[in-house]
């Protein structure tokens, strides 16, 4: 008898667990890298609420996360720096319908390590200034914001030759922080999170496009459903207010 009810009971453990782990989702987020700590906090925020979804983060330049998404690495939702890696996913059918949405808006500033003398942009063309870290145009909105804006301020032949180009706004950061470049443009949000660095500057706005961050759900990802649901939380007062406390702006509706 004892033995059959150890029998029984090894199989509703075996049930339970079966069934507990089938209930359990894990959504891949592809985002940009400036979004990593306020992500990171508002992912945890969900799950007190929703345990059942766990998420597999992927950080990088979002140029860069689009290319990976057409080329079918998985992703549920994808959050990005600026509007036209979405607008590319968008125009070949990889967006679900209806669930694009603009959350945040960030600034772009011009940082320098802690015992630069550095004032401002103009100061960029100084010979005392010889490596000026930016994001890859090519691939990083907030290197594309920072070829905007020194060409907007007639300096980018005075410094095209100094710049030292980053796979995304993190690593820019990073290269300021040591000391293995002069200056680097990063966004707000990037310049906040870290102590090791000084805010110089902040770009005029009329001298880049509008930084707006805009999610939406990947199609053709498994569970939908909670991706939708992970959207919409992220556009929640509840949400966004995480991330204006990391810096971001929210995005008019």
């Amino acid at each position: 008898m004892q033995r059959c009810r150890f029998a029984v009971l090894v199989a509703l453990i075996i049930v339970f667990y079966v069934c507990t782990g089938s209930a359990q989702t894990t959504l891949t987020i592809s985002a940009a890298a400036s979004l990593k700590d306020g992500l990171a906090e508002a992912e945890t925020t969900y799950r007190q609420s929703h345990a059942s979804v766990s998420f597999s983060n992927n950080f990088g330049s979002s140029g860069a996360l689009a290319i990976q998404i057409d080329q079918g690495a998985p992703a549920n939702v994808f959050l990005s720096a600026a509007s036209k890696p979405m607008d590319d996913l968008e125009s070949k059918g990889l967006i679900v319908p209806g669930t694009r949405r603009n959350l945040l808006r960030n600034t772009l500033v011009l940082i320098a390590p802690l015992d630069s003398k550095l004032r401002d942009f103009q100061g960029l063309a100084d010979n005392s200034v010889r490596e000026i870290a930016l994001g890859d145009p090519a691939s990083v909105p907030a290197g594309q914001y920072g070829k905007q804006t020194i060409v907007a301020l007639h300096l980018w032949d005075q410094l095209k030759a100094k710049l030292v180009l980053a796979k995304d706004v993190r690593q820019v950061l990073t290269y300021v922080e040591t000391g293995n470049t002069d200056a680097g443009l990063v966004y707000a949000t990037d310049a906040q999170s870290s102590s090791k660095v000084r805010l110089v500057a902040a770009a005029p706005e009329s001298t880049h496009d509008p930084i707006v961050y805009p999610a939406a759900v990947v199609k053709g990802g498994h569970s939908e459903g909670a991706a939708r649901t992970f959207v919409e939380y992220l556009g929640s007062p509840a949400a966004l207010a995480i991330f204006v406390r990391h810096g971001f702006t929210t995005a008019a509706p």
